[in-house]
């Protein structure tokens, strides 16, 4: 655990401020991330055990995941910078941060290179277990700035390299995307656009253009209640976010309220709902009686301060979707399951999926999710809309999960978007959803 008394040396502590600082906790997080934590956790652990403000703690996350987008190269510079790989595992968190400084395209911080070199030598000074790896640090990153050139090249020969995913996520999205894998594996390592999702109930689209553009900011918008702000700030900055006129939501995410159709008084079930998003954009589509479920407690809370921001409110329940003891057995009109998956089309958002998950965790996923929607289909009333949504790319996930879907007794399936890719051009405003919509036939003649 990285604490405030491992930056002390007996001459001098780390400047909160100074970069070594932060490398030293972005390694610390990458270990965390490496033992199998997702990064939003690692960040919250790491620097909730230093106390670390606002600034801090925007340094550190642009570091940990700019080094997530990084980390096949990192990987393979390490193997090829030092004869066995580095102990203790800070030390490998370390040299993999400050290499993925020193890459180009480094998105995360604008140092020059003496001062990435200086400032992880300081960091690895400052800590109990790294004070005697300061010479090899030192020496790696003086290295590859020597050879750069020649490493790099070399680089481009390893498929996980070159691409920053682990081979097998390589080799099975050139296996189902023959033609645009190249292009989603691309997108995939580019940070996320800042997109905002209107609440209609308080604003219109061209009226919050006017007040971001009024404050300062160039906005661009990309559906008709979607907006990306072209100058992205940390979320407390956006103009109106803490007064409930916009949500930040991708714009495929966006998609799934409208999908629905909604009208005021329908008895909606939004399963899986945590954090709130959807749950908050049919809010303010419609007069509805939401109710919001998900398995976790905490997670249920945020729901609560996302609807409460918004100025609107729903019914939320801790509870498992693949079993009915939580349901009034009163059928809903309309149900969006956006069911569990491997998040294989938010990479962008979320950089350190391509590193924790497994080959079969698709799989295994996607049985959990038959599980979910088999059971939700009993809890739709005759006539009635479910919407299978999920952020995956993969077609076990996908459509698969739709095909087995319609086999279900009544359903019909509807027009809906399908599979949307992350890929180069004007898709790069959304990020890889999936979206099948059926009705339930009540068996009656049309």
């Amino acid at each position: 655990m990285t604490d405030q008394k491992h930056f002390r040396t007996q001459n001098a502590t780390l400047r909160p401020d100074s970069l070594a600082f932060r490398l030293l906790v972005a390694a610390d997080v990458f270990c965390r991330v490496a033992r199998g934590q997702s990064l939003p956790n690692a960040l919250s652990q790491s620097l909730d055990a230093i106390a670390a403000d606002t600034t801090i703690r925007g340094a550190v996350q642009d570091i940990s995941y700019h080094v997530m987008r990084k980390r096949g190269m990192t990987a393979f510079l390490c193997a090829e910078l030092t004869d066995k790989p580095p102990k203790p595992p800070l030390l490998q968190g370390l040299l993999h941060c400050a290499l993925s400084l020193l890459l180009h395209g480094n998105d995360a911080a604008r140092y020059e290179s003496y001062t990435i070199v200086d400032q992880a030598v300081r960091a690895a000074g400052s800590h109990p277990s790294l004070s005697r790896a300061k010479g090899l640090v030192n020496a790696v990153l003086r290295r590859f700035l020597r050879e750069k050139n020649s490493l790099l090249e070399k680089a481009a020969q390893n498929r996980s390299a070159h691409w920053n995913y682990p081979d097998w996520w390589i080799d099975r999205t050139e296996k189902i995307y023959p033609d645009q894998w190249m292009s989603i594996l691309a997108v995939g390592n580019m940070p996320p656009p800042l997109t905002l999702r209107v609440n209609i109930r308080k604003t219109t689209v061209a009226a919050y253009c006017r007040l971001a553009e009024a404050a300062g900011f160039r906005t661009a918008a990309i559906g008709p209640f979607a907006i990306k702000l072209l100058d992205p700030v940390p979320v407390q900055e956006i103009p109106g976010f803490m007064d409930g006129l916009v949500s930040v939501q991708d714009a495929a995410a966006q998609l799934a309220a409208p999908l629905l159709a909604l009208k005021d008084g329908m008895k909606v079930l939004d399963a899986c709902a945590a954090p709130g998003g959807k749950s908050g954009h049919m809010l303010e589509l419609a007069d509805i009686d939401l109710l919001a479920l998900d398995r976790d407690r905490h997670r249920l809370r945020m729901i609560d301060e996302n609807l409460a921001r918004l100025g609107l409110k729903a019914k939320t329940r801790q509870g498992d979707a693949t079993r009915s003891d939580w349901w009034d057995k009163t059928p809903f009109d309309c149900i969006l399951a956006d069911v569990p998956c491997t998040a294989s089309g938010i990479i962008r958002r979320h950089p350190d999926i391509r590193w924790l998950r497994r080959p079969y965790d698709a799989r295994e996923l996607a049985m959990l999710s038959r599980k979910i929607l088999e059971n939700l289909w009993t809890m739709l009333k005759p006539g009635g809309k479910l919407l299978l949504a999920t952020c995956s790319i993969w077609p076990e996930e996908s459509e698969r999960q739709a095909a087995s879907l319609a086999s279900l007794p009544g359903a019909v399936r509807l027009p809906a978007p399908g599979q949307l890719l992350p890929i180069s051009g004007e898709r790069e405003d959304h990020d890889g959803l999936f979206y099948a919509l059926f009705s339930k036939h009540n068996g009656l003649s049309y």
